[in-house]
């Protein structure tokens, strides 16, 4: 199988560039070379998504573990994860797969397919959902490293998945500009959608910007099941999570809230872990906007 496809969502730019418009980067992309994400690149000046069917990670999770706990809760479901991220935190829980193109020059994508679990057509894994729907898989959901970036491999598999009368889910970052999201959602039963802090400041601090976010929870939160976590780091998003709160509540009070505990990371490996007490004082301080708000990691 060949692991790269025509990439949507660009347009050709200067000097045999190419400019991407699937997030909010817009990344002006040389031939030859890649986006921010790593794997969307211009060959001779075409647009290729150079992660197609590239999966980096296969399992039957519970559909808790997504943390999805009211999209039905108890079953289980086919996570797939590919390679690669468009931001770049530095307490990534998953920085091997997320981060290895931009972290390692010397690492390629090529590499990165060679050395890959496995290169899968979309037809091979909605069949693996299928085979496992005997054993309470409900579909399958793209996880793992950020998803929204291998759009098409995504786009692809969702659309069968859809005529198998399984669910799509996804587990994403949200960095997504508004009409490829508005493309996809259609396809997507459940979305949780991480919500890394509430400010500008804190964003700009993994590489990226809120409002695109906030953009996206609302537009998913009118198409489909939407829960969204927090990764709560003590003295960097901890004062963030009144305002998240109030926020989703004027959206919908239902929404639920994860706030998962920090754990040593990637390049946050000399932090400490997030208290447990810290975790549920701020579950307390986001129930009085929130009729669902659950403690990760704890």
């Amino acid at each position: 199988m060949n692991s790269s496809a025509d990439a949507m969502f660009w347009s050709p730019d200067e000097n045999k560039s190419v400019r991407c418009g699937l997030c909010p980067h817009r990344c002006s992309i040389f031939e030859d070379t890649a986006g921010l994400c790593g794997i969307r690149e211009n060959r001779s000046g075409r647009l290729l998504a150079s992660g197609y069917g590239a999966v980096s990670s296969v399992a039957l999770d519970p559909i808790e573990k997504k943390p999805l706990n009211l999209f039905y809760p108890g079953s289980k479901i086919l996570s797939i994860g590919g390679f690669g991220c468009n931001l770049r935190c530095r307490f990534c829980q998953n920085y091997e797969i997320s981060m290895g193109l931009s972290g390692n020059p010397e690492l390629t994508m090529e590499n990165m397919r060679r050395n890959s679990s496995s290169v899968m057509s979309p037809e091979e894994i909605v069949e693996l959902a299928v085979q496992t729907s005997r054993i309470g898989n409900i579909g399958i959901a793209y996880t793992y490293n950020e998803p929204l970036i291998n759009y098409e491999f995504l786009l692809d598999c969702a659309k069968l998945v859809r005529e198998e009368g399984l669910k799509n889910v996804i587990v994403t970052n949200g960095y997504i500009n508004l009409e490829p999201l508005e493309t996809l959602l259609p396809l997507i039963d459940a979305m949780n959608i991480d919500l890394k802090g509430f400010s500008d400041g804190f964003y700009m601090s993994v590489g990226g910007s809120l409002e695109p976010v906030m953009e996206t929870i609302c537009h998913a939160n009118e198409k489909c099941h939407v829960e969204v976590t927090t990764l709560v780091i003590p003295g960097e998003n901890d004062g963030d999570i009144d305002g998240i709160a109030g926020w989703l509540s004027s959206i919908n009070p239902d929404i639920p809230l994860h706030l998962s505990r920090f754990l040593p990371r990637y390049k946050y490996y000399d932090k400490d872990p997030t208290p447990k007490e810290s975790i549920l004082s701020l579950c307390d301080t986001a129930k009085k906007y929130l009729n669902n708000v659950f403690a990760g990691n704890i």
